[in-house]
């Protein structure tokens, strides 16, 4: 079960940063284990997968299922004035159903679209995904397929401005929900309620249904809210 646990430490984040900054690592390079790193900078591991993660949603890192956590180059553009400088700072002023919300408007739009535009390799990918979620051994595991399942609906939607749009709202519902929360160590329940919902968004998406597509999406996010609504 997911708990709200203690928001996350700016001072954290300043930290890794400053240790990727004074590594220079190359794109792709491979990033220690977490042990490893948290005993390099003197953090819990919690606090370091917490400034991880927020790199992560800004582009700087990729996780890859089974396998590790590689540099990338940013792909988050920067932007200034009123949106703010990055993914943290827009986030220091965001709420979880802000967050949520924000998704509300924008995914199923890019859902109905995917519905169009998803190669065949990419659907195959959306079910290999949906499929191996009930089988998630802990909730870190169940969270990186789950945003992979929703980035690459955002990808194969076919429009690369809103697929930015999407990482940069979805860069900062990971900091402000995702991070605050302190999920055991056990895996989702047999019984979860978004294994349905997004086997209804793929079964719609393989059918080429747009409106089952956005309609799909729309009840997975306000079954989210609500859960996170009944939690708080």
């Amino acid at each position: 079960m997911l708990q709200i646990g203690r928001p996350m430490s700016k001072k954290s984040v300043d930290r890794v940063r400053a240790w990727f900054a004074s590594a220079e690592l190359s794109e792709g390079a491979r990033v220690p284990p977490e042990r490893e790193l948290a005993a390099m900078l003197g953090l819990s591991r919690a606090d370091l997968r917490k400034a991880l993660l927020v790199l992560e949603s800004e582009g700087r890192l990729e996780r890859k299922v089974g396998s590790g956590t590689y540099v990338r180059q940013p792909v988050i553009p920067k932007y200034t004035g009123g949106l703010g400088s990055d993914i943290t700072a827009l986030a220091e002023r965001t709420g979880p159903h802000e967050a949520m919300v924000a998704r509300l408007a924008l995914e199923p739009e890019l859902a109905q679209m995917a519905a169009l535009h998803a190669t065949p390799r990419q659907l195959a990918e959306l079910r290999r995904l949906v499929d191996a979620m009930p089988g998630a051994r802990s909730w870190r595991v169940y969270e990186e397929l789950d945003s992979a399942f929703h980035d690459l609906i955002a990808k194969s939607a076919g429009n690369p401005l809103l697929y930015d749009v999407f990482k940069i709202i979805n860069g900062v519902r990971t900091v402000v929900v995702w991070r605050r929360l302190s999920p055991s160590d056990a895996g989702p329940p047999p019984d979860y309620h978004s294994f349905r919902e997004h086997e209804a968004i793929v079964a719609a998406l393989e059918q080429r249904d747009r409106t089952g597509a956005q309609k799909a999406m729309r009840a997975h996010l306000r079954s989210t809210i609500q859960a996170m609504t009944v939690d708080d």
